[in-house]
């Protein structure tokens, strides 16, 4: 498809009051305060570790700092809401007290987490699910009136990847966003973003597919996240480890601006910012 058939897509986002500019690409810093996260060099122990880490990522460009409580690499453990809870809640407070510029989006399938996340001081909701593992989280989201980014995964991080199968990968995804938006509007969900999910229940095969494919997202006329940095789909085919994979995550990045990813989630800000103004110079 070109682009001129495509809907004009939506260029801000409303943060508690604050108009967010989204026509040029934004960087997202991934913060996991969780003990198992896939890239353990992402992984924070304590508050005053998160601290120096957001503070990192503020210098180095990063617009959103994604705070994730619940691993959801494939396999990962289960573990409660009250356990997320304790995990997020002290951090976004500190966050919030010592960094009052920074935008926090909360990593998280639970209405409840979400909810008294956003109270304590952030601003977004990324919901790998989409509101499938809990009924309650659209009308939550629709009640906190917060911008949502809703990713497409097939089963559980505990599930998702044995052996996913789709009869078309693009299509059936298409069809599942196109399902989801016309919920997130009947709620009077304006502020959305949709993430195609990359890894999340996708063989090595269907993600790239997908990154092939990836403007024919842009026909739902919303900004695109893209997530997959350090992920097994760069570093399996290279035979290499997670942290080797730098230099291929700028690569699907560099890709992804160019299909019109509007916000790269990344464990290295600084490398993801240099590429989307590198990219911006095509004109």
């Amino acid at each position: 498809m070109s682009e001129k058939n495509f809907f004009q897509a939506k260029q801000s986002l409303n943060i508690k009051g604050r108009l967010l500019d989204l026509s040029s690409p934004k960087v997202m810093g991934i913060l996991n305060v969780t003990p198992d996260s896939f890239y353990n060099k992402s992984r924070t122990e304590t508050i005053e570790d998160a601290l120096r880490k957001v503070e990192q990522f503020l210098k180095e460009g990063a617009t959103f700092i994604d705070i994730g409580g619940y691993s959801s690499r494939p396999g990962a453990k289960d573990i409660s809401a009250d356990e997320e809870l304790e995990r997020l809640i002290p951090v976004v407070e500190s966050i919030a007290n010592n960094f009052p510029e920074a935008i926090m989006s909360i990593d998280t399938f639970r209405a409840r987490v979400a909810q008294e996340t956003i109270l304590a001081g952030a601003h977004i909701v990324n919901d790998i699910a989409s509101g499938d593992m809990d009924d309650e989280m659209l009308e939550t989201v629709a009640k906190l009136q917060v911008p949502y980014i809703f990713m497409h995964m097939q089963g559980t991080p505990q599930t998702m990847q044995q052996a996913p199968v789709y009869n078309n990968v693009l299509l059936d995804i298409v069809d599942y966003f196109s399902r989801k938006v016309e919920k997130l509007r009947a709620l009077k969900i304006h502020d959305v973003i949709l993430d195609p999910g990359f890894g999340f229940g996708k063989t090595i095969a269907h993600n790239y597919e997908l990154l092939n494919k990836m403007e024919d997202f842009q026909i739902f006329g919303l900004p695109i996240l893209v997530g997959f940095s350090r992920k097994g789909m760069i570093y399996k085919p290279l035979e290499i480890t997670a942290s080797e994979a730098l230099n291929g995550t700028t690569v699907l990045h560099t890709i992804a601006l160019q299909k019109g990813a509007k916000i790269l989630r990344v464990h290295d800000v600084k490398e993801a910012v240099e590429c989307v103004k590198l990219v911006s110079l095509m004109v």
